[in-house]
């Protein structure tokens, strides 16, 4: 007497797991090559918006003279911009723009809110989200970056000069020159003009943690980068 075969029992065999899953990283490596480009597009897309919002906040930050930053040739508010302005090139003393949430029962002696570590609460209500422009040099910049909401742009500002054939075109990287003579100008108070007018370059940082800002990875990046994802002329005035 035959004894009759078990049946199969339902599911894959190896053979056929493989060839699916195959056929799975064909499909994934078309969608990625396919639309890789237009998610990366998206995402530069929505930082040239956010850094088009922040430049209002470095004109505004730059005019203003905060508590403890009276030092040296700096006395005022066009003070600072000038030298800010032209030390913005150099990776020690480089501006950087950002939003952080800051505590509403808690100020700083600069004026500027305590950044609010945990997270969770109401904007607005448990936190509030401020604009704020502030150097590497500037230890109120490492604590912020513990309360970011959204991107940090770092900024490079060229001084622009006039020239007879192009109108305003950027100056030399790192210089401030009188409008008038084009002679250089190494203190705010030897500058006779009134305003300076200058472009910013914003640049996107591939991270935002303590380490990497405080690292040589920073300072290595910063000389190497060349294409800003936003530039905007502005002007600070006397």
């Amino acid at each position: 007497m035959n004894c009759p075969s078990p049946s199969r029992k339902p599911g894959f065999t190896l053979l056929e797991t493989v060839i699916a899953i195959g056929v799975l990283a064909v499909l994934l490596t078309a969608f990625m090559y396919a639309f890789g480009p237009a998610m990366s597009g998206i995402r530069r897309s929505i930082n040239i918006q956010e850094a088009d919002r922040l430049a209002s906040t470095l004109e505004s930050e730059l005019a203003t003279l905060r508590t403890g930053q009276q030092t040296g040739d700096i006395k005022t508010g066009f003070d600072k911009s000038f030298q800010w302005i032209k030390q913005a090139n150099e990776a020690t003393t480089a501006l950087f723009v950002y939003q952080y949430r800051g505590d509403p029962s808690k100020r700083r002696t600069d004026g500027t809110l305590e950044p609010m570590v945990k997270t969770g609460g109401v904007a607005g209500k448990d936190y509030i989200v401020l604009p704020m422009v502030r150097r590497l040099n500037d230890t109120l910049f490492l604590k912020d970056l513990d309360a970011l909401e959204g991107a940090v742009f770092f900024i490079k500002c060229t001084q622009l000069v006039y020239n007879k054939d192009k109108g305003l075109v950027p100056g030399s990287a790192g210089a401030i020159s009188d409008p008038q003579d084009g002679s250089s100008v190494d203190k705010p108070d030897s500058y006779k003009e009134a305003v300076i007018a200058f472009s910013a370059e914003f640049y996107s940082m591939p991270a935002n943690s303590q380490n990497y800002f405080t690292g040589p990875s920073f300072k290595k990046n910063f000389k190497l980068v060349k294409n800003p994802i936003f530039t905007r002329n502005l002007a600070v005035r006397r």
